[in-house]
């Protein structure tokens, strides 16, 4: 998924989201000059947060 709509799926900022795949805890691909996040990826880091806040 792009960047935008990654955004849009959790809730974050752009800025928050690029930190968080600096620090590996979210998956990125490129695809020529587009950057998609991997949508499992993004869903692995949404349900460890969820399980935490539990």
């Amino acid at each position: 998924m792009r960047i935008n709509d990654a955004c849009r799926f959790t809730g974050i900022s752009r800025s928050t989201l690029y930190l968080l795949i600096a620090s590996g805890d979210i998956e990125i691909i490129k695809l020529g000059a587009s950057t998609l996040v991997v949508t499992e990826s993004l869903r692995r880091f949404v349900n460890e947060k969820r399980r935490r806040a539990s």
